[in-house]
């Protein structure tokens, strides 16, 4: 039986989820990086782990959004009970989906994931508005 001289033997297959031993990284993702107090040079971590961070504080957000805008100013009145107290919680609240949006951009920078720059840009201004709804509820309950 004679041979054509080609080599039929299939190529190997390449992982999708394989990276790159060093990951190339610009000066504004070294600037993330160290403004979320990640290390600059360290390995990639997953986005299973970015997606778990952000399902979380979408969670988080949900809930927030359930108490101060139907919970607080319908429910509980319409009961006769929380009276004053929907500033103390939305302090803490606010507290808590601020915790998570950054746990969640850090996991983003950390996995290197592609939508990094996206999420960053929708979780900053969330951090905005959380941030000046915590003063308004903190002068709220010091006044």
């Amino acid at each position: 039986m004679a041979t054509s001289g080609l080599d039929t033997t299939p190529a190997p297959r390449r992982s999708r989820r394989a990276q790159p031993a060093t990951t190339e990284r610009t000066s504004a993702d070294r600037f993330m990086r160290r403004l979320l107090r990640l290390p600059v040079d360290a390995p990639p971590g997953s986005a299973a782990g970015a997606r778990k961070a952000f399902q979380t504080s979408l969670l988080v957000a949900t809930f927030r959004c359930l108490l101060m805008y139907v919970v607080f100013p319908f429910v509980l009145p319409a009961v006769g009970i929380a009276k004053g107290v929907g500033p103390v919680i939305g302090l803490v609240i606010n507290l808590v989906a601020m915790a998570c949006i950054m746990a969640s951009m850090r996991r983003f920078f950390r996995a290197d994931h592609p939508k990094r720059w996206w999420y960053c840009a929708l979780g900053g201004t969330v951090l905005v508005f959380l941030v000046v709804l915590a003063i308004q509820d903190f002068i709220t309950v010091v006044t």
